[in-house]
């Protein structure tokens, strides 16, 4: 769903500048060819061009991938509770975020719910404390602090959730399972960590 939708944001902001893809391609730096498969949905690009895109076109990285839409179209309000979109699925391992609107909803007692969004665990590398299957309520933010637990997109819209690590320099994402190793984030590759929010609740659901 991410796809197609960041295929129709994208090119709708390039015919509103009235810009050909060539064009486009030369201001992002990337082949024409990487901009025809982004607007046919063929593939995305990694964070740091969703950085560079959103900064161009003046927008965010959430409105690009569909993130702003998927959490709007879905908050509604129930007995005092609001129903946030699963939006998608992130397996707890270094694995890809998959931004999904076909999985529902779940209802919160939260401010603010077109902040959040729900995203189901899969994997282990979080036990004990983090089942495969718990759902995650995640507070859409691009900042983390030292200790949180978050979802992370590193190189290519990979998507881990994990414990936040950060020591001068360096990003280490920590897995609660001992049986998994920390990943360690240095140098430019610093440059291809986004951050898609942290985790303030979860719970069993599936």
């Amino acid at each position: 769903m991410v796809k197609i939708l960041f295929s129709q944001n994208i090119k709708k902001l390039r015919k509103e500048r009235k810009m050909s893809q060539s064009r486009l391609a030369q201001e992002l730096q990337v082949t024409q060819q990487a901009v025809g498969k982004w607007e046919t949905g063929k593939s995305t690009p990694d964070s740091e061009t969703l950085r560079k895109i959103a900064e161009f076109f003046k927008t965010s990285v959430d409105f690009l991938l569909g993130v702003d839409k998927l959490v709007e179209n879905a908050v509604a309000a129930v007995g005092g509770d609001f129903a946030i979109p699963i939006i998608g699925t992130v397996k707890a391992g270094y694995n890809a975020l998959a931004y999904n609107d076909d999985y529902g909803v779940e209802y919160a007692n939260v401010r603010n719910p077109e902040e959040y969004f729900y995203l189901i665990v899969k994997g282990d590398s979080m036990e004990p404390r983090i089942k495969d299957g718990d759902l995650a309520l995640v507070h859409k933010q691009h900042t983390l602090n030292d200790g949180d637990l978050g979802v992370i997109v590193y190189g290519d819209n990979e998507g881990t959730l994990k414990r936040f690590v950060k020591k001068g320099n360096t990003i280490i994402l920590q897995p609660f399972n001992p049986e998994y190793e920390a990943k360690v984030i240095t140098g430019e590759d610093l440059n291809d960590v986004y951050i898609a929010g942290k985790v303030v609740e979860t719970k069993t659901k599936w």
